[in-house]
């Protein structure tokens, strides 16, 4: 009987429960069609500290050598060290993780050569519709000469080039609370931030993957109270958050403030712009503030609006020659790291910012945080459809306001916007708003989710 993978084939990679989804089997499956898809000749593995993540890894690259590619296979790593082998080694690249995910699920992120996302539409249908028919009719024929499989540690490499974009040689000592939330910047962290000025007060950094201390996803403010609580008690000048699979970074001010990822966008775009001459197209996606295009203008820059999404904003990034894009979801994708998202990079970015003055960090990044904002708010509605044609009614031909439809739908007016997007994967409606002032953002946010939940 084929295997149904519907639940688990996602827009950009490959996610489910472990063994009820997916296990190795149909793992090995997934190795012998990323190299039939893909063509390739090589390929690289990397994996999380989940406890599947090993052996699901190993499955794959048999699968891929069984089909004649060679695997490198860099173990335990960061997915955006799996994306920095395979920019650095060219070669397409599976990073073994369920990101923030609980426990039992695991996953493939999967890219080309230089790191270029392999989504729906580039690669990841072709994929599923092998691996089905291959868990129904046996496994394909494996090639006459088998590829080899063999390990390469690239952390120090991976650290080195990360400190080699960013100048870090005039900063003043800093103390950081670092929250890897058992994932793998645990693994990650104390190698990039050898040889720098800082006191680095580790939270967390046991590589555990079922999370024993709370989920590894800083999105769920619930996530950020330890580090926000850890950096009051030190005296700390900032504290880091990394998700899982660490390609992910929140940041938190000295008075254990949350910083809007927004504003760490346009913090990093103007100093990404700095290094670039003052000119280059700069990324974001629609719910991030208006701050960001407005501080890329001042800067130099061109700011080119885009949907949610690590597809999109890479595709972006690559059609534009973009120097950088960031996401509110605290994704950010730099065009010196093959057009990647690293939160890491982000995050040394924000020591050096902070290290380069004398101010806390919290005055250094309100020039970057202009507006009051709601975060994304989620309602569950039993009908996307018709509760999105309700707020279009409600705001349709109001006099100065202007809707679009790049990503759901965004109504703007001259002092607030708001944007609601159905979710891809369950019933669920999703709500950014942001003003000039926070009573203005609370009554329409108020407004629009009274529409919503009507």
């Amino acid at each position: 009987m084929a295997a149904d993978l519907s639940q688990v084939v996602k827009a950009y990679d490959v996610r489910g429960v472990v063994p009820d989804q997916w296990d190795e089997s149909l793992a090995e499956l997934f190795g012998a069609a990323f190299v039939r898809v893909t063509g390739a000749s090589a390929i690289a593995t990397g994996h999380d500290m989940r406890p599947s993540s090993p052996g699901l890894s190993r499955a794959f690259a048999r699968g891929a050598a069984a089909l004649g590619a060679d695997v490198t296979e860099i173990g335990l790593c960061s997915t955006d060290q799996l994306y920095y082998a395979s920019g650095a080694l060219n070669l397409p690249g599976a990073m073994f993780t369920a990101s923030h995910n609980p426990a039992q699920y695991n996953g493939i992120k999967m890219c080309r050569t230089g790191a270029a996302p392999v989504g729906q539409d580039t690669g990841l249908a072709e994929i599923r519709e092998l691996v089905e028919r291959w868990s129904e009719s046996g496994a394909p024929e494996p090639a006459a000469t088998p590829g080899t499989i063999t390990g390469r540690d690239t952390l120090s490499d991976y650290a080195a080039h990360l400190r080699s974009l960013v100048d870090l040689t005039a900063i003043r000592p800093l103390k950081v609370v670092v929250d890897a939330g058992n994932g793998m910047g645990g693994h990650t962290v104390p190698e990039v931030f050898a040889g720098l000025p800082l006191t680095l007060v580790p939270m967390y950094f046991e590589l555990d993957g079922t999370f024993p201390n709370h989920e590894a996803n800083p999105l769920d403010p619930a996530n950020l109270v330890d580090l926000q609580e850890r950096v009051r008690e030190e005296g700390a000048d900032l504290g880091l958050a990394f998700d899982g699979d660490a390609d992910r970074c929140f940041v938190v001010d000295e008075r254990g403030e949350p910083v809007s990822p927004s504003a760490i966008t346009a913090l990093v775009a103007s100093r990404e712009l700095a290094r670039h001459g003052g000119k280059g197209t700069i990324i974001h996606n629609l719910i991030t503030s208006w701050s960001v295009p407005e501080v890329v203008a001042e800067n130099g820059g061109i700011p080119v609006r885009t949907r949610v999404g690590h597809s999109f904003i890479k595709a972006e990034m690559a059609r534009s020659g973009a120097i950088f894009g960031g996401e509110h979801s605290a994704h950010y994708y730099f065009r010196d790291f093959w057009n990647a998202d690293t939160g890491m990079l982000a995050a040394l970015h924000v020591l050096a910012a902070l290290g380069g003055q004398s101010g806390p960090l919290s005055a250094l990044v309100a020039q970057y945080d202009r507006y009051a904002g709601s975060g994304e708010i989620n309602s569950t509605v039993t009908d996307q459809t018709a509760r999105l044609a309700a707020i279009r009614s409600a705001y349709d031909n109001r006099e100065g306001i202007t809707l679009d439809d790049l990503d759901g739908l965004t109504v703007s007016a001259t002092d607030w916007w708001f944007n609601v997007r159905p979710s891809n994967t369950e019933p669920l409606l999703r709500l950014n708003a942001e003003a000039r002032d926070p009573e203005t953002m609370a009554r329409v946010r108020d407004e629009v989710l009274r529409i919503i939940r009507d």
